[in-house]
């Protein structure tokens, strides 16, 4: 059996909760290291009520001369876990020549818990708990310290939404290092803090330093049974079958339905294969050197089981008919039936939300934020192509009937390489058909009197795609930057041929979609020369309690390789709580995509600065994504998003979907 050997990179995290502050793990483990956090110490409490821990020692000590005495007073959540780490909380009294307590944190789980018990401060209220995290002046300083394996060494923080200044942090590390004998860094866990410590010249550590040296990262949770394949070959990838769990280098663009997913290399969370390994409920795992480590079980069937806390790959007998995977087999749902009445290209100002019926839910929300967004954020602007046009012309081809001729024909079924190739062969027929000439005119009317004759981005918005259970990101074709009239309605086919897209093909099955119920109409919008772009969702990705998070990846020029997720992205998260941004990754990347004058893009040197976010730029993007939100019925949301000078653009929001089960 294998399983992950290497501790992930942790830290404490203070969540402040109606004036407390209350003391929790926050673990690489748990969501891409990053989203995560461990239950508070009310929770535990509650899960522990039962059995009681045995609690020794004193109630805190003045001094740390030794390992035993830092374990004597330390809390340790997941212990013999891949997320275990020692921690301990600490007061400073400034009043009282600076004197420091570190504390029994298993007594006493809230630094206010152990003042209010020791007496140091009568009748403390909420508005002065809340001044000793927020007042220059304050009385106490209250922080934590933690043993991390993999630095080695300890580390000592706050709270993400602590206003310190520069005297308080430099106290701090002045009656730290004079009373623990060990060595010890200042561990930051928001640009402010990060900003501060280098302002005085104090060294320290980031989050995003622990991070980068992250060997496992479960992206989502679940256990599955399949064929362990390591893919090194782009044959073996298109080889792959519903019944494998793939060992990847890094994240591919599309992919088929699998069991499960391992990668070893890290991209950013909100890509499209890894929206859609949530949404198909699999498990789906980062471990570093994941080749290398499980090539003993190439080939093999085994049960790959991903917790938040583990990894576990275990040999099993091959079963003769076993579903791959945990989950249920897939109910047969029906898709929204598209109202083919609508038959005029309509602009997307006209649309709303229940103009889904004949344009695709993509188009009709990005017409109801265009409405409403202003003057945070615009759409730019475009307009829809009705369900319509795609279901004449799919009659003209007589696709429906092709299509079923295909489903009869022998080994499609079974064989997956001959329904890539009969779908391959469908999707050359549709985008190579002549074009209804007068489909073509009035293409080519609206491109030039709405849209001036400005490149052109050509994206699907079908009837089984942002749909409440199955997103379909990633999975229909994008014709980026379309600049030419006689490259448009090419564009348009290229999409409507996308139906087809053997990925596509492939999820709706998993997904128990009916493949003759599928319509497409066609989004073409304005493209954005993006200085920046990418993803958000409007919540915490890895728990749904916490709505106060906003999750951002990003990265320079246009977006495609963020969903990509190609190299790993600039990563943050913006807590409306505290007002702090977290920072997770920087972008890995040297290159950036722009728009090409002649159509299409091209790849130009990143120069300068690899940080692509500010925090007023962070706030304000959470801000848009929380009205957005809104706008769309309170559902969270992922969200596609650019910025163009000082505007900040909407490309997309679909319905968040988290298929995890643990």
């Amino acid at each position: 059996m294998e399983r992950a050997r290497t501790q992930p990179r942790r830290w404490p995290l203070f969540i402040h909760v109606a004036g407390l502050a209350l003391v929790g793990l926050c673990s690489v483990g748990e969501a891409l290291a990053q989203t995560a956090r461990k239950p508070s110490p009310y929770e535990y409490r509650q899960q522990d009520a039962s059995a009681p821990a045995r609690v020794t020692g004193p109630d805190y000590l003045e001094r740390i001369d030794s390992r035993a005495q830092f374990m004597q007073l330390a809390r340790v959540y997941n212990t013999g876990t891949a997320l275990e780490m020692p921690h301990l909380i600490f007061v400073i009294d400034r009043r009282n020549a600076g004197r420091i307590y570190y504390i029994n944190t298993p007594r006493h789980a809230l630094h206010e818990q152990f003042v209010r018990n020791q007496r140091l401060l009568p009748g403390m209220t909420k508005a002065t708990l809340n001044a000793q995290y927020r007042d220059p002046q304050r009385r106490f300083l209250f922080g934590t310290v933690s043993w991390q394996r993999d630095l080695p060494g300890y580390t000592y923080e706050f709270w993400e939404g602590d206003q310190l200044t520069a005297a308080l942090l430099r106290q701090t590390d002045q009656v730290l290092h004079a009373s623990f004998r060990d060595a010890i860094r200042f561990k930051t866990n928001s640009t402010q803090h990060e900003q501060l410590a280098r302002s005085v010249g104090l060294p320290f550590i980031t989050q995003e330093a622990l991070l980068r040296e992250q060997r496992f990262l479960p992206l989502n949770t679940g256990r599955a049974e399949g064929r362990l394949r390591i893919v090194r070959t782009e044959a073996q990838l298109r080889d792959l079958s519903p019944r494998d769990i793939p060992v990847l280098d890094e994240v591919p663009i599309a992919l088929a339905p699998v069991a499960g997913l391992v990668t070893q290399r890290p991209s950013t969370l909100l890509s499209h294969v890894n929206l859609l390994a949530k949404g198909w409920g699999i498990p789906n795992v980062y471990i570093r050197d994941a080749q290398n480590a499980l090539r003993q079980y190439d080939g093999r069937w085994v049960e790959l089981d991903v917790s938040n806390n583990d990894y576990r790959v275990t040999p099993r007998t091959r079963p003769a008919r076993t579903p791959s995977t945990t989950a249920a087999r897939p109910i047969a749902r029906n898709l929204p039936r598209p109202d083919l009445s609508v038959t005029t290209l309509k602009p997307l100002a006209a649309l709303r939300a229940r103009d889904s019926s004949h344009c695709g839910v993509k188009a009709a929300n990005l017409g109801a934020l265009k409405t409403a967004l202003p003057p945070a954020a615009r759409v730019p602007d475009g307009f829809c192509i009705p369900f319509a046009y795609y279901q004449a012309t799919m009659q003209r081809l007589q696709v429906p009937q092709r299509l079923q001729d295909l489903q009869r024909r022998h080994g499609f079924s079974t064989d997956a390489g001959v329904r890539r190739a009969a779908l391959a062969s469908l999707r050359t027929e549709i985008s190579n058909a002549t074009p209804d000439p007068a489909f073509v005119r009035a293409l080519d009317s609206q491109w030039k009197n709405q849209l001036h004759s400005v490149g052109v981005f050509v994206r699907s918005s079908s009837n089984s795609e942002d749909l409440p259970g199955f997103s379909g990101a990633g999975l229909y074709t994008t014709v980026p930057n379309v600049t030419r009239s006689d490259a448009l309605a090419r564009a348009v086919q290229t999409v409507w041929a996308s139906v087809y897209n053997f990925e596509a093909y492939e999820a709706r099955s998993a997904a128990g979609l009916g493949q003759d119920a599928v319509a497409m109409a066609v989004l073409v919008q304005a493209a954005a020369p993006s200085d920046s772009s990418g993803v958000m969702i409007t919540r915490d990705p890895f728990d749904a309690a916490r709505r106060h998070i906003t999750y951002i990846s990003a990265k320079r020029g246009l977006g495609i390789r963020v969903v990509e997720g190609k190299r790993q992205a600039e990563q943050v998260m913006y807590s409306t709580w505290s007002k702090a941004v977290q920072v997770l990754s920087r972008s890995a990347e040297d290159t950036q995509l722009v728009a090409n004058s002649a159509g299409g893009v091209r790849e130009v040197p990143i120069t300068g600065s690899r940080q692509v976010l500010t925090d007023p730029l962070i706030a304000r993007l959470a801000a848009i994504g929380n009205k957005t939100k809104q706008t769309l019925g309170g559902v969270d949301q992922d969200i596609e998003w650019a910025v163009v000078g000082d505007d900040v653009l909407i490309l997309q929001s679909r319905p968040y979907v988290d298929g995890s089960r643990n």
